[in-house]
Protein backbone atom coordinates (compact mmCIF):
# COMPACT_ATOMS: atom_id res chain seq x y z
CA UNK A 1 0.00 0.00 0.00
CA UNK A 2 2.08 2.37 0.80
CA UNK A 3 4.34 1.80 -2.40
CA UNK A 4 0.73 2.49 -4.10
CA UNK A 5 0.74 5.51 -2.60
CA UNK A 6 4.54 6.34 -2.81
CA UNK A 7 4.19 6.25 -6.80
CA UNK A 8 0.78 7.69 -7.03
CA UNK A 9 2.45 10.66 -5.79
CA UNK A 10 5.88 10.54 -7.58
CA UNK A 11 3.08 10.37 -10.46
CA UNK A 12 1.21 13.59 -9.77
CA UNK A 13 4.82 15.16 -8.67
CA UNK A 14 5.59 14.33 -12.28
CA UNK A 15 2.91 15.76 -13.68
CA UNK A 16 3.10 18.59 -12.37
CA UNK A 17 6.45 19.27 -13.67
CA UNK A 18 6.14 18.51 -16.70
CA UNK A 19 3.22 20.86 -17.20
CA UNK A 20 4.90 23.49 -16.43
CA UNK A 21 7.78 23.03 -18.61
CA UNK A 22 10.54 20.89 -16.62
CA UNK A 23 12.76 23.44 -14.51
CA UNK A 24 15.76 21.92 -16.28
CA UNK A 25 14.66 23.02 -19.52
CA UNK A 26 13.88 26.89 -18.50
CA UNK A 27 16.81 29.37 -19.67
CA UNK A 28 18.59 31.15 -16.91
CA UNK A 29 17.35 34.22 -15.97
CA UNK A 30 18.10 37.26 -18.33
CA UNK A 31 18.75 40.98 -16.24
CA UNK A 32 17.81 43.67 -17.87
CA UNK A 33 19.20 47.57 -17.36
CA UNK A 34 18.58 49.96 -19.81
CA UNK A 35 19.88 52.83 -18.31
CA UNK A 36 16.45 55.19 -19.25
CA UNK A 37 14.84 54.86 -16.12
CA UNK A 38 17.59 54.83 -13.49
CA UNK A 39 21.42 55.13 -13.86
CA UNK A 40 22.94 51.29 -14.16
CA UNK A 41 25.26 51.70 -11.15
CA UNK A 42 22.39 50.37 -9.13
CA UNK A 43 22.63 47.56 -6.73
CA UNK A 44 19.63 45.78 -8.70
CA UNK A 45 18.52 45.09 -12.43
CA UNK A 46 15.88 46.80 -13.50
CA UNK A 47 13.59 43.74 -14.27
CA UNK A 48 14.91 40.20 -15.19
CA UNK A 49 13.18 37.57 -17.20
CA UNK A 50 12.72 34.48 -16.28
CA UNK A 51 10.85 32.17 -18.77
CA UNK A 52 7.49 33.90 -19.77
CA UNK A 53 7.84 36.08 -17.18
CA UNK A 54 9.24 39.87 -16.27
CA UNK A 55 9.85 40.92 -13.27
CA UNK A 56 10.32 44.47 -12.94
CA UNK A 57 11.67 46.50 -9.88
CA UNK A 58 10.06 48.66 -7.80
CA UNK A 59 9.86 52.44 -9.72
CA UNK A 60 9.58 55.84 -8.16
CA UNK A 61 8.13 58.87 -9.73
CA UNK A 62 12.41 60.36 -10.51
CA UNK A 63 13.17 61.76 -13.32
CA UNK A 64 14.70 59.51 -16.21
CA UNK A 65 18.56 59.70 -15.53
CA UNK A 66 18.52 60.99 -12.30
CA UNK A 67 16.89 59.98 -8.48
CA UNK A 68 15.28 63.42 -8.57
CA UNK A 69 11.72 63.00 -8.34
CA UNK A 70 9.17 64.48 -10.72
CA UNK A 71 7.19 67.71 -9.14
CA UNK A 72 3.61 67.91 -8.47
CA UNK A 73 3.16 65.91 -5.23
CA UNK A 74 1.39 62.62 -5.59
CA UNK A 75 -0.24 62.64 -9.12
CA UNK A 76 3.29 63.88 -10.35
CA UNK A 77 5.17 61.19 -8.94
CA UNK A 78 2.14 58.57 -9.69
CA UNK A 79 2.33 59.41 -13.20
CA UNK A 80 6.09 59.55 -13.74
CA UNK A 81 5.91 56.04 -11.81
CA UNK A 82 3.67 54.79 -14.68
CA UNK A 83 5.71 56.18 -17.43
CA UNK A 84 9.00 54.63 -16.40
CA UNK A 85 6.93 51.35 -15.48
CA UNK A 86 6.13 52.11 -19.42
CA UNK A 87 9.45 53.09 -20.39
CA UNK A 88 11.01 49.78 -18.99
CA UNK A 89 8.58 47.13 -19.95
CA UNK A 90 9.00 48.97 -23.99
CA UNK A 91 12.86 48.64 -23.08
CA UNK A 92 12.04 44.89 -23.01
CA UNK A 93 10.10 44.34 -25.57
CA UNK A 94 6.85 44.69 -23.74
CA UNK A 95 3.57 46.84 -23.23
CA UNK A 96 1.46 47.82 -20.26
CA UNK A 97 -0.96 44.94 -21.88
CA UNK A 98 1.51 42.44 -20.41
CA UNK A 99 1.13 43.42 -16.99
CA UNK A 100 -0.22 41.19 -15.22
CA UNK A 101 0.37 41.90 -11.08
CA UNK A 102 1.23 45.19 -9.69
CA UNK A 103 2.51 46.26 -5.72
CA UNK A 104 1.80 49.79 -4.85
CA UNK A 105 3.99 50.84 -1.80
CA UNK A 106 2.58 54.19 -0.38
CA UNK A 107 4.38 56.83 1.38
CA UNK A 108 0.92 57.85 2.80
CA UNK A 109 -1.95 55.47 1.89
CA UNK A 110 -4.13 58.58 1.96
CA UNK A 111 -3.35 59.15 -0.78
CA UNK A 112 -4.59 55.88 -2.41
CA UNK A 113 -6.96 57.61 -4.46
CA UNK A 114 -5.20 60.06 -6.20
CA UNK A 115 -2.75 57.47 -7.01
CA UNK A 116 -5.43 55.10 -8.72
CA UNK A 117 -6.57 58.07 -10.61
CA UNK A 118 -3.65 58.35 -12.42
CA UNK A 119 -2.72 54.45 -12.28
CA UNK A 120 -6.18 53.58 -14.00
CA UNK A 121 -5.28 55.41 -17.11
CA UNK A 122 -2.29 53.33 -17.69
CA UNK A 123 -4.54 50.33 -18.67
CA UNK A 124 -8.20 49.36 -20.39
CA UNK A 125 -11.31 49.69 -18.96
CA UNK A 126 -12.24 46.05 -17.25
CA UNK A 127 -8.36 44.99 -17.61
CA UNK A 128 -6.60 46.11 -15.01
CA UNK A 129 -3.92 43.87 -13.56
CA UNK A 130 -4.04 42.04 -10.02
CA UNK A 131 -2.45 44.21 -7.44
CA UNK A 132 -2.02 44.79 -3.99
CA UNK A 133 -1.24 48.23 -2.07
CA UNK A 134 0.05 48.79 1.80
CA UNK A 135 1.53 52.12 3.57
CA UNK A 136 4.56 52.20 4.16
CA UNK A 137 7.24 54.49 6.94
CA UNK A 138 9.32 55.47 3.65
CA UNK A 139 10.39 54.88 0.54
CA UNK A 140 13.68 55.55 -1.64
CA UNK A 141 14.86 59.15 -1.86
CA UNK A 142 11.24 60.08 0.24
CA UNK A 143 9.40 59.04 -2.41
CA UNK A 144 5.37 59.46 -2.41
CA UNK A 145 4.59 56.25 -4.02
CA UNK A 146 6.53 52.97 -5.71
CA UNK A 147 4.98 50.48 -8.01
CA UNK A 148 7.08 47.21 -9.06
CA UNK A 149 5.03 44.90 -11.35
CA UNK A 150 5.35 41.45 -13.02
CA UNK A 151 4.72 41.16 -17.10
CA UNK A 152 3.49 37.65 -18.48
CA UNK A 153 4.62 37.47 -22.05
CA UNK A 154 2.09 35.65 -23.37
CA UNK A 155 0.22 36.57 -20.64
CA UNK A 156 -1.88 39.68 -23.09
CA UNK A 157 -5.18 37.09 -23.13
CA UNK A 158 -8.30 39.28 -23.73
CA UNK A 159 -7.19 42.41 -23.45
Amino acid sequence: MLNQVTSMKFACLASVFALMGGCASQSPPTYMNSGKVLPTNLPFSEAVGVGDTVYLSGQIGNIPGSTQLASGGIRGESRQVMENIKTSLEAAGLTMDHVVKCTVMMADIGEWGAFNDVYRTYFKAGAYPARSAFGSSGLAFNARVEVECIAAINGIGKR
